[in-house]
């Protein structure tokens, strides 16, 4: 038969343990608690780029501001993740490259379109004081539509985004964004004049803008 006392000692090691062991809940629910963030955010991006010849056609995106409404919440460092709507203009020029007679080449064609972007994103990061670092990674759909003229359609292709950023806060619930982004996607199919150069175009996105923090 065990001791009374070796009974009363054995209920209270049990009891610290317990005790400690919600303690450690309690600190970690806070830790995790101090890391979210779920907010709302509008930026203000420029898109620059690249071009792309396939079989002597040269397929060129025009540079163009844009906006961009994100909606995110991060749960801890690796737990994090977004949703995304942007819009900017998407004009495409097409223009052949080859050899031909004096007069007989074909003519260069530009169609003027809008961009409808959709993603979703994975956003890892790190928070300290009021700054937090983050990454980007996704997938999503870009939608090109022409705004005019005869002979065109519109397009819709997988995109894929990446990329990194940082946010200030300045007030308790309001703070500075700035961020690059890097867009890869299919070349858009937007004429019938030319076709597409079927390639993967790439297209950089530095952005600056405000988040309000629910």
């Amino acid at each position: 038969m065990i001791p009374l006392h070796g009974l009363i000692q054995e209920g209270l090691m049990q009891t610290k343990r317990a005790s400690f062991t919600l303690l450690v809940l309690l600190a970690c629910l806070g830790v995790s608690a101090a890391f979210a963030q779920t907010d709302v955010a509008l930026s203000v991006y420029g898109t620059f780029n690249t071009s792309t010849t396939v079989n002597l056609t040269t397929q060129t995106p025009s540079n163009a501001a844009g906006g961009m409404l994100e909606f995110r919440h991060i749960a801890n460092p690796v737990l994090g993740f977004e949703a995304t709507y942007s819009f900017n203009r998407a004009n495409q020029t097409w223009q052949y490259k080859g050899p031909c007679p004096v007069g007989a080449c074909p003519v260069p064609t530009s169609v003027s379109a809008d961009a409808h972007t959709i993603t979703l994103d994975w956003v890892p990061s790190v928070h300290a004081a009021n700054l937090r670092a983050f990454g980007i990674a996704g997938i999503g759909m870009l939608v090109s539509d022409p705004t005019g003229g005869a002979n065109t359609s519109s397009s819709t292709t997988l995109v894929y985004a990446c990329g990194a950023g940082l946010d200030w806060g300045l007030l308790p619930h309001i703070g500075l964004r700035g961020q690059f982004r890097e867009m890869t996607y299919k070349a858009p199919d937007l004429t019938t004049l030319y076709s597409s150069t079927d390639s993967f175009l790439h297209t950089a996105e530095p952005m600056l803008g405000v988040y309000f923090r629910f």
